[in-house]
């Protein structure tokens, strides 16, 4: 039995701050050359799609709770 309901959409949102700390720890180290406004098109692009797959699992769970009940 799950603690918790699973949420799509902060999985998503982690994913996506995860790589863009691995992307600029890369940098850090030396290891690639990343430029500073990389940032913005991970970040946005990962709320972004982070937000609608929430907007899509919200949907999903609506629809089957009217069917059950």
């Amino acid at each position: 039995m799950l603690r918790h309901e699973f949420q799509p959409g902060r999985l998503v949102a982690g994913l996506f701050l995860t790589a863009t700390g691995v992307v600029f720890a890369g940098d850090a180290n030396g290891l690639w050359q990343t430029p500073w406004f990389a940032v913005v098109p991970l970040i946005v692009g990962g709320l972004s799609l982070a937000g609608a797959t929430a907007t899509v699992a919200r949907g999903i769970r609506r629809r089957g709770h009217a069917e059950r009940v």
